[in-house]
Order: structure tokens, then C-alpha cells, then sequence
């Protein structure tokens, strides 16, 4: 059974950091590119960031600088930290499985075409 399972979310105050984690099935972990989106209320999900296989990364260039996307392969788990966090309403943060291809272009359509979706993680900064 393919699972992603996230967690690290939570409420932070502004300029503070937290990191979010997906934990991931073996079978599709280490053969996907595998990517952090998130979804604000009344707004669409959009890329924060991914990461190949191979560890190349993409991300939105609004999160440039303060995210950082990693992955462990040999415990097939996701991770993203952030750091100087601000307040943008209360979006959830899900990781996702996406199909291959290009870089950036995988990650920029996996939003719409991933293979497999996690339950997501809220994340809230107060002011």
C-alpha cells in the first residue's frame, strides 16, 4: 500500500522556523521525484519545492532562500524546513509523488498530474 504520511506542522510565531517531514513507501520513494505543495483556504495548491532522486531541486521563487527541500533515501522520508516564517494565512502543506520528467517542469505541473497525495500538515504563523 503506497503511503505518504506528513508531519511538523503546527502554529509558530512569526520569523520562527519548523520543519515538516513525509514519510513515504519504499516502492515509490527512490523512483519518483518527490515534492512539498501547499494549499491555502479558497486559494489552489501550488509548488513550494521538489526534489529528484538524484537531490536536484526546484523551487517557488517566493520560498527561495528561507526553504530548504531534503531528502534520505535510506529511510524514505521527505523533508522541508522553513525558516523566517510569515504569516500567510493558514495553507496546508502536503507532499506528493510526481511522474517524471524535466526539471523544473515536474515539479511545476505535479500539482495537477501527481501519482500520489499525503493527508497534509497544517502550518499557522501568528503575528
Amino acid at each position: 500500500q503506497v503511503q505518504l504520511v506528513e508531519s511538523g506542522g503546527g502554529l509558530v510565531q512569526a520569523g520562527g522556523s519548523l520543519r515538516l517531514s513525509c514519510a513515504a513507501s519504499r516502492s515509490i520513494f527512490n523512483i519518483n521525484g518527490m515534492g512539498w505543495y501547499r494549499q491555502a483556504p479558497g486559494k489552489e495548491r501550488e509548488l513550494v519545492a521538489g526534489i529528484t532522486s538524484g537531490g536536484r531541486t526546484d523551487y517557488a521563487d517566493t520560498v527561495k532562500g528561507r526553504l530548504t527541500i531534503s531528502r534520505d533515501n535510506a529511510n524514505y522520508t521527505l523533508y522541508l524546513r522553513m525558516n523566517s516564517l510569515q504569516p500567510e494565512g493558514t495553507p496546508i502543506y502536503y507532499c506528493a509523488a510526481c511522474p517524471p520528467g524535466p526539471v523544473p517542469l515536474l515539479f511545476r505541473r505535479c500539482a495537477d498530474t501527481a501519482r500520489y497525495w499525503g493527508k497534509g500538515t497544517q502550518v499557522t504563523v501568528s503575528s
